[in-house]
């Protein structure tokens, strides 16, 4: 099996000061090395997109010492041709009958904390920990979190292309909304939509409509879409590059009623009042707070019930959280979403969903479709 095309070989990353970067962080947190298997973290630091197998596939990072790539055998080629490769990291293979775990751990010897990352399969975590039982396990996350959150030039470019190709799906939206369809024939064609955009996978289509609205993750039903109905429908995909896209814009077929218009309009004041607030230094609860505030003051806000935002980049949900409680202050190159919404169990939903990265003098918008209500005649 070859390894799949994803990566961020449009942002080209400088991948042995990315893993020296991890490597200090992971020095300064005490522990003694980073164990990194197949997933957003190894795209990230190493440009790797190995496939998830049951065979381990470990990326080595002491704090103390060269990073190490750990993989089958039968996977050397397509590590090697990796920016893996490229970076010159040494790769070690092991064979069927090899025990890659105590590989590792003769690595690392003596080493008495490690961080594991968070995507890692439990079974192989407990392996290591089988392996290594003289090493405590720490998420790797809290280190590597600091690093992939603040995004570089290239990173918020490769999101602008991202967004710029969802922008262009939810442009033929009202044309697939009529009455008589259901919102799974809505769907499928969204998510053809979406690969002919320039995404090579669809991540997730969301076509809420009438009181599946009030559902933030309802997905898709063989529910008719009826006049009069709003539709919220929110979509994402992953760019060639590996960055994801996200966007949620909310539609009616035919004239949803003034209490739904009203409630609508402050929502949309909401979002514009929270997007307009981010820059560097105002913390990730005082964004959310802007959007609740309002809500809160035009009646609605016990009908908002989820967080305003999550960070984006090579996944769809990663860090920073925009959520009360959370006290990290924005920093130019962070990129999060900022999607308030409203949901009356049983009757709609509506829910406005941009990409925003901090600039260094305000936000800078990663989505440019128009945020009013559109009414599909």
């Amino acid at each position: 099996m070859a390894s799949n095309p994803h990566g961020s070989d449009s942002s080209k990353p400088d991948i042995r000061e990315r893993i020296a970067q991890a490597s200090r962080l992971a020095a300064e947190s005490g522990w003694d090395a980073l164990l990194i298997t197949p997933g957003p973290d190894l795209r990230y630091l190493a440009g790797y997109d190995a496939i998830p197998l049951e065979r381990l596939t470990c990326l080595v990072v002491p704090s103390a010492g060269d990073p190490i790539l750990v993989a089958p055998l039968l996977e050397k080629s397509a590590a090697a041709a990796s920016p893996v490769g490229d970076a010159g990291i040494d790769i070690r293979t092991w064979g069927e009958t090899d025990d890659p775990y105590r590989l590792v751990a003769a690595l690392l010897p003596g080493a008495r904390h490690v961080g594991v990352d968070d995507h890692m399969w439990a079974v192989k975590a407990l392996s290591f920990r089988g392996a290594m039982p003289g090493a405590e396990q720490y998420p790797a996350g809290s280190v590597l979190s600091q690093m992939r959150m603040r995004k570089s030039a290239e990173e918020v470019a490769a999101l602008l292309r991202a967004g710029r190709a969802i922008d262009e799906v939810h442009a033929a939206v009202p044309s697939l909304l009529r009455p008589g369809r259901t919102e799974r024939e809505v769907g499928n064609d969204i998510a053809a939509l979406i690969l002919d955009a320039g995404h090579v996978t669809v991540d997730f289509v969301i076509v809420a409509s009438g009181p599946n609205g009030a559902s933030p993750h309802h997905a898709v039903s063989d529910r008719v879409i009826e006049v009069g109905d709003p539709i919220v429908v929110d979509i994402g995909g992953t760019m060639p590059d590996g960055y994801c896209s996200d966007e949620t814009r909310t539609y009616a077929v035919g004239d949803p009623g003034d209490e739904y218009l009203r409630a609508y309009a402050e929502l949309q004041r909401a979002q514009s009042a929270a997007c307009a607030a981010v820059r560097p230094g105002v913390t990730c609860e005082g964004i959310d707070a802007v959007a609740r505030d309002h809500l809160g003051s035009a009646g609605l806000g016990e009908l908002f019930i989820h967080r305003t935002g999550h960070g984006i980049g090579l996944e769809t949900h990663e860090d920073p959280y925009i959520v009360e409680g959370n006290t990290l202050p924005l920093e130019e190159g962070m990129t999060f979403s900022v999607e308030p919404g409203f949901y009356d169990e049983g009757r709609w939903g509506a829910r406005i969903e941009d990409i925003v990265a901090c600039g260094a003098d305000g936000p800078i918008m990663l989505n440019n479709r128009p945020r009013d209500l559109v009414i599909v005649d």
